[in-house]
């Protein structure tokens, strides 16, 4: 199933969806670039959210060495940097389709501050939570998903009824229907299990393993429901 837009009018421009969809196309286009000089294994491991070395600078800098903050507070950054990471083709084409459909209605009904600080909290949010359902991960943890499960959790929320226009591709035939916003909750968990598809060469192993951290954006839902119910405008 493939979202491509609801038939809500919009009262003003998604700035911040504009200037989210354009940051992230412009480090994946980044991304592709150090692909082909081969660096992009190590630009990954850098700046992509690895668990283990957040809870093992921790753990050393409360018992051992307080000297370690200094690695805790170099490592804290990638909860921010990760989400405008992508593994692969389809991870960004998924969720910047996703942002577009969903992330703009929300910005129309909340604002564009509100919104900015919804999709950044909730991005940041949903890799603490990662860090506490799998500390000993290795592996980098990137991508926006749960900043994205945020916006969807906001949207249905508010619009759970609406009918969203759906193409639902059939081998070579397209057809073309309408799905209630409430069932994307369940398909967005399962699309991403065909997010490897078009994956980029990110050595030493690959990124976004299949893990506990995965539910996580579980949270992402939470957040962004919650955050509509506390912040829709008075009438």
């Amino acid at each position: 199933m493939i979202p491509i837009s609801d038939n809500i009018r919009l009262r003003h421009q998604p700035i911040i969806i504009y200037w989210l969809i354009g940051i992230n196309i412009a480090i994946f286009l980044w991304q592709l670039k150090l692909e082909v000089s081969g660096e992009l294994g190590t630009f990954i491991n850098s700046w992509g959210l690895i668990p283990a070395q957040i809870t093992s600078a921790v753990t050393n800098a409360i018992y051992f060495n307080p000297a370690a903050w200094v690695v805790v507070f170099w490592r804290i950054p990638s909860l921010f940097l990760g989400m405008f990471l992508h593994g692969s083709f389809s991870q960004i084409l998924g969720n910047l389709l996703f942002l577009w459909v969903f992330g703009k209605t929300v910005e129309n009904v909340i604002g564009h501050g509100r919104f900015l600080r919804l999709y950044l909290s909730a991005g940041m949010l949903t890799g603490i939570a990662q860090i506490i359902l799998e500390p000993s991960l290795t592996i980098p943890l990137i991508g926006a998903n749960g900043a994205i499960a945020a916006m969807l959790g906001a949207y249905v929320c508010k619009f759970p009824k609406v009918k969203i226009d759906t193409i639902l591709p059939l081998i070579i035939v397209y057809i073309p229907i309408e799905l209630p916003a409430y069932l994307y909750l369940f398909w967005w968990f399962i699309q991403q299990l065909f997010y490897g598809i078009g994956s980029l060469n990110i050595p030493p192993s690959g990124v976004n393993t299949a893990s506990l951290a995965y539910w996580a954006q579980l949270l992402g839902l939470l957040i962004g429901a919650a955050f509509m119910r506390c912040n829709q405008p008075s009438r």
